[in-house]
């Protein structure tokens, strides 16, 4: 169990305590650091492929997988011009759709995953961690959708990025904003704490030290993710309504079944879609105030401190 903050190493605090993980019952608690804000799930189980398995992968945006690419592919619009011959790096890439997006945009595409099968059977270039990925591999853009959350060193991944993202590159990295309001009002009942899958859990201060102690300095923001916030809001209400079923209105829209009976599924997909509409006002709310469910940053390498503690 880490009694330091892996980013600044200084001590942590606690900060919620029993943490249900929704696909196997057990509790952790969140520690957070003095210093920096880096919240850390406590404790980090050694093996994490437990909590990997079915039903967490699969079809996990639904049917908004298409809004959601062309999303992402605006937010690398906009932090990069187009050319010709341009190399993207996604880690973290699942089953390859935003990777097959890119390359249908015209970018020459590469991907990680711990179980890459899924997205080399599409026909991608995946490898399992990105020490497999030779120092000679240069990128124009490396993306993070969701993933850097996961990743077990912060330190060292930010530095193996470093190392291979050209000068006049791009790091986007997409995290669940632990400061944004459906955060703070659903604390352990937050869908997007996700522990233990989650083993750190950033806000804007915290992510932007984070990118700074690797040299990185951060261009742009965006504070929303429109499906992940969206859903943020609803099941997370759903989750203090119906505790005994956590998550199963977002399983039961992304077609993964989830716990009950039919009766129980049904009630809760019928509230979860009354709570989704009511929840719009929210997300707008939590998007103007600059604290959403997501947040979205770009980041430029050689302008950070460029000193991990």
């Amino acid at each position: 169990m880490p009694e330091t903050c892996n980013s600044c190493g200084n001590r942590l605090i606690p900060h919620m305590s029993e943490v249900r993980d929704p696909l196997t019952g057990e509790t952790f608690d969140v520690a957070k650091c003095i210093k920096c804000g880096l919240g850390h799930t406590l404790p980090q189980p050694g093996d994490m492929g437990h909590y990997y398995a079915e039903p967490y992968y699969g079809n996990r945006h639904g049917f908004t997988l298409r809004h959601c690419m062309r999303r992402r592919l605006r937010f690398i619009a906009a932090a990069l011009p187009e050319r010709p011959g341009r190399r993207l790096l996604d880690i973290g890439c699942g089953d390859g759709s935003f990777l097959m997006a890119a390359r249908d945009a015209g970018w020459d595409v590469m991907g990680t995953e711990l179980n890459p099968q899924p997205a080399r059977a599409a026909g991608l270039d995946v490898r399992e961690g990105i020490e497999q990925i030779t120092s000679s591999d240069q990128f124009d853009c490396v993306t993070m959708w969701h993933t850097l959350e996961h990743m077990r060193d912060i330190p060292s991944m930010l530095a193996n990025i470093a190392r291979m993202i050209r000068p006049e590159g791009r790091l986007i990295i997409a995290v669940p904003d632990s400061s944004g309001l459906q955060a703070l009002i659903f604390r352990e009942r937050w869908l997007h704490a996700d522990v233990p899958r989650h083993l750190y859990h950033f806000d804007d201060g915290s992510l932007q030290h984070c990118l700074n102690a690797a040299g990185f300095s951060i261009e742009r923001r965006w504070h929303q993710e429109f499906e992940y916030d969206l859903l943020g809001w609803s099941q997370s209400a759903l989750n203090r309504l119906m505790p005994r079923h956590p998550n199963l209105f977002m399983d039961t829209v992304t077609g993964k079944g989830g716990e009950g009976g039919n009766l129980i599924r049904g009630g809760a997909f019928l509230i979860g879609s009354l709570l989704t509409l009511l929840s719009l006002p929210l997300l707008l709310l939590g998007t103007l105030m600059g604290r959403g469910g997501s947040l979205v940053v770009v980041a430029k390498h050689g302008e950070g401190t460029g000193h991990f503690r």
